[in-house]
């Protein structure tokens, strides 16, 4: 009888532990309309803007809003190489908007770290909503993401756009090439110091750069999503590039703030 008491007490706990794993798995994605809701006032344009020109704004990608409210986080390769000053061209923060006008707002970058692809604007007018950051070391393979930005730059309006997956793999920022051919100068320095970057199960575009990858469940950003810098190292040795998207952990974002002295 105690035998029996026993195996049945078993299959009551497998039996619990099996549910709340299942409300476990289901509980970002339950979450995840209301946590959309949080992060999309923070994610923001990055482009540049002329009044004398047509269109005015060119989106180049998407950054998210950090610290303050008046500093933003995007990838370096976004930012143009120079600006027309003669026209007054001028970096710009394109911030989302009801109905077709987006706010425009100019910024400037106060911190670089082209090691790992990643800028720090400074915006100018008031603070905007904040994003929180993860500390380092907190994702794994498995686990459920999100990122919003604008896949499409402003082609059919500045209107975010989120996708979801999975972190399919943590792994080397770059693989070891085939033959001294495709050893190009950028992927000697990144081989100097390696890194780990996510793969994700999750398509994303080249206006995604820059976007905000988050846990579902608390809005916490996990990483900065990276469509050009990454693949030039991970996928050098392919003959034909992949859709696979990357993403840059968010610990090195954290270090640019802490270079200005700003709070995570």
């Amino acid at each position: 009888m105690r035998m029996q008491s026993f195996r049945r007490l078993a299959r009551r706990l497998l039996a619990a532990a099996f549910l709340l794993g299942a409300g476990i798995g289901t509980l970002s994605a339950a979450d995840l309309p209301s946590t959309i809701e949080q992060v999309k006032p923070s994610v923001v344009g990055i482009g540049t803007y002329q009044e004398t020109r047509q269109p005015r704004a060119q989106v180049r990608g998407t950054g998210f809003v950090v610290a303050d409210g008046r500093h933003v986080i995007t990838n370096h390769h976004v930012l143009p190489d120079q600006l027309n000053k003669e026209r007054r061209e001028f970096l710009a923060v394109l911030i989302p908007a009801e109905g077709p006008k987006a706010q425009v707002r100019p910024a400037r970058p106060v911190a670089k770290d082209e090691a790992h692809d990643l800028a720090l604007l400074r915006v100018e007018g008031k603070p905007l909503p904040a994003l929180r950051l993860t500390g380092s070391g907190s994702v794994r393979e498995g686990q459920d993401i999100a990122f919003i930005g604008f896949p499409i730059g402003a082609a059919l309006g500045l209107f975010p756009a989120t996708h979801r997956g999975i972190v399919a793999a943590v792994a080397p920022v770059v693989m070891p090439a085939r033959s001294g051919k495709q050893l190009k100068p950028s992927l000697i320095r990144r081989m100097r110091d390696p890194y780990d970057i996510y793969q994700l199960d999750a398509t994303a575009y080249p206006g995604n750069s820059g976007s905000p990858l988050f846990d579902p469940g608390s809005g916490k950003v996990l990483g900065v999503i990276n469509m050009v810098f990454v693949k030039e190292g991970r996928e050098s040795a392919l003959e034909r590039p992949s859709g696979i998207t990357y993403a840059i952990p968010i610990g090195f974002a954290r270090d640019l703030l802490s270079g200005q002295n700003l709070r995570p």
